[in-house]
């Protein structure tokens, strides 16, 4: 069993930056590959970002490309997304999720945290 819980949403202007934490607990999370998911409202939720448990693969959504990073620091149990630049159509409920990957391939979500919200004003 893996608990997720995500913070550093909110309210930002266009062209700002935030930073999301999502804090695991629970075993083996350095054997876990990452996610960082949204969901705007009427809209499916998509896959922003995905990282491997060793930080090897790495892959992003192509509107989020050059302005998003995702990290993990698998000593502190937390995964990260620095999302500058923002957009307004960046709006979204933000979910972090603990799941499988094939190389650059994200398998499945397996465990999922509760989700931060990110409002962009323009």
């Amino acid at each position: 069993q893996v608990h997720l819980v995500e913070s550093g949403g909110g309210l930002v202007q266009a062209g700002g930056s935030l930073r999301l934490s999502c804090a695991a607990s629970g075993r083996a999370f350095s054997s876990t590959a990452m996610g960082w998911f949204r969901q705007a409202p009427g809209k499916e939720r998509e896959r922003v970002a995905s990282i491997s448990a060793n930080g090897a693969y790495i892959n992003y959504l192509d509107s989020v490309k050059g302005r998003f990073t995702i990290s993990r620091d698998n000593a502190k149990n937390t995964v990260y997304l620095q999302m500058n630049s923002l957009k307004s159509d960046d709006t979204a409920n933000y979910y972090c999720a603990a799941g499988e990957m094939f190389g650059n391939y994200w398998y499945k979500s397996t465990y999922w945290g509760q989700g931060t919200q990110v409002t962009v004003s323009s």
